[in-house]
């Protein structure tokens, strides 16, 4: 489509006004499927705006799923708009039928997590029960959250699960086209979290320690809104942020205003201990811990805790469509929390996974395959070529999650990330995969090659 032509049916030579102008333009079908759009610098050209307002748009359109962007065939529209779906998270490609052995989601065992009969009666009379007064926490549940918090929380809120707490504290946080500074690798859904947000992903990258010093140096050079990590059981690569480590970054982040998030995804399951920098900088931290693999994924609990203003924010977004979360899912949660039996079934858990992804590493490691990190539920497996090995895999009725999910940037090294909560805990059967996982990593595709 030549920019002439696509620059007289553009009222409003603005970002907003070119999106809005294609968006028509595609829902009307007078700009069908495959056709190739104008280039940025040319529709600026005829526009008389600068080629970053143009891109601008491109980027909101491709946000929306309407256009793509590659070197060879340059801007090409895909079709209408679409509601922004987690590409990462969303599990790509179908092996078939013959996968026996999932690795792939990263979830907890249900035979390891307690009861929840008891606790659900006993929540079915909590205060206030069917109030459409709207509660950031309930007293039982915040009683039972704030004596292990790491630091004094001025601000609390329960929402539904840790993934919607980091988002809507970056969504509260960012304007689009803001900064975020995050680690790399990462968590696939996060990515995919900021990406629909559309802000700038600034990457930090990390090693056994968690983010490296001199990275977030360049990343606060950037200017970044917010900075969100993983202090333990860091998902893809299990490390968990010492307190040294800690200093380090509080010492980068001591001048500037980014606010800082922390993602305790396994919370209680974590072999680590919680190293915050809310100690440090309690007005600026938000924390949040999700108890969905310790206590239950269908309790969709987390708790933020931490900077005042920032849980505010979540709190005012909420209150335009849930308002609040459900006071029989709060202190059901609380319940478990404060029962003797629960505690120590958890903590039984915790042993029992750390167990698994000890074993399966030592299996690998044993076999010239080694994965590093100590905490969490999954391993990062270097592998020789992704894509060979996820074939290799899935030959022998095996799934696992592609590396390439995790990062930001194109991988220079591949990964592949497995998930151990379910692991067998037959010697036999584990070392067996521990030899299928090895030649997938070396690149084989048979057995014996």
């Amino acid at each position: 489509m030549e920019a002439s032509r696509l620059a007289q049916q553009i009222g409003e030579p603005t970002a907003r006004g070119i999106a809005a102008a294609l968006t028509d333009l595609i829902r009307q079908g007078t700009v069908t499927a495959q056709t190739r759009l104008p280039t940025v610098r040319s529709l600026a050209r005829e526009l008389g705006v600068s080629s970053g307002t143009v891109a601008e748009a491109w980027s909101e359109l491709r946000r929306h799923g309407m256009i793509q962007t590659d070197r060879r065939r340059g801007t090409v529209v895909l079709g209408p708009p679409d509601v922004p779906r987690p590409i990462r998270y969303e599990r790509i490609g179908h092996w078939g039928d013959r996968l026996a052995i999932d690795l792939a989601i990263a979830s907890p065992d249900p035979a390891l997590l307690p009861p929840l009969e008891a606790a659900l009666i006993a929540a079915a009379g909590t205060d206030r029960l069917n109030d459409y007064t709207r509660e950031t926490i309930t007293p039982r549940l915040r009683a039972a959250v704030e004596p292990a918090w790491p630091f004094p929380a001025r601000g609390w809120l329960a929402v539904g699960g840790g993934y919607e707490g980091v988002q809507l504290l970056c969504q509260t946080t960012a304007l689009p086209g803001d900064r975020i500074a995050i680690e790399e690798p990462t968590g696939a859904r996060l990515l995919d979290i900021l990406e629909t947000i559309g802000v700038q992903i600034i990457p930090v990258a990390c090693d056994e320690h968690g983010p490296i010093p001199g990275a977030l140096a360049r990343a606060l050079r950037a200017r970044p809104v917010a900075f969100v990590y993983q202090p333990r059981g860091q998902s893809p690569c299990g490390h968990a942020v010492t307190a040294e480590r800690s200093a380090e970054l509080a010492d980068l982040l001591e001048p500037t205003s980014t606010l800082i998030v922390e993602d305790d995804g396994i919370g209680e399951l974590s072999v680590s201990p919680m190293v915050s920098m809310g100690t440090r900088f309690p007005d600026r931290t938000v924390l949040v811990r999700s108890y969905s693999k310790s206590h239950g994924p269908d309790l969709r609990i987390a708790v933020l805790g931490g900077a005042a203003d920032a849980v505010e924010r979540v709190r005012v977004l909420r209150s335009f469509g849930t308002g609040w979360t459900s006071r029989i899912l709060q202190d059901t949660l609380a319940h478990l929390l404060g029962d003797g039996e629960v505690r120590a079934r958890v903590e039984h858990a915790r042993a029992v996974y750390a167990g698994r992804r000890a074993r399966l590493a030592s299996e690998l490691a044993a076999r010239g395959v080694r994965t590093g990190g100590r905490d969490g539920l999954v391993l990062w497996v270097p592998v020789r070529e992704e894509s060979a090995a996820l074939v290799t895999l899935a030959a022998h009725g095996i799934s696992v999650a592609a590396g390439s999910r995790y990062v930001i940037r194109p991988a220079t090294a591949h990964h592949l990330r497995l998930a151990t909560a379910r692991l067998t805990d037959d010697d036999t059967e584990l070392a067996d995969l521990a030899d299928v996982i090895t030649l997938a990593a070396r690149g084989g595709l048979t057995a014996g090659t």
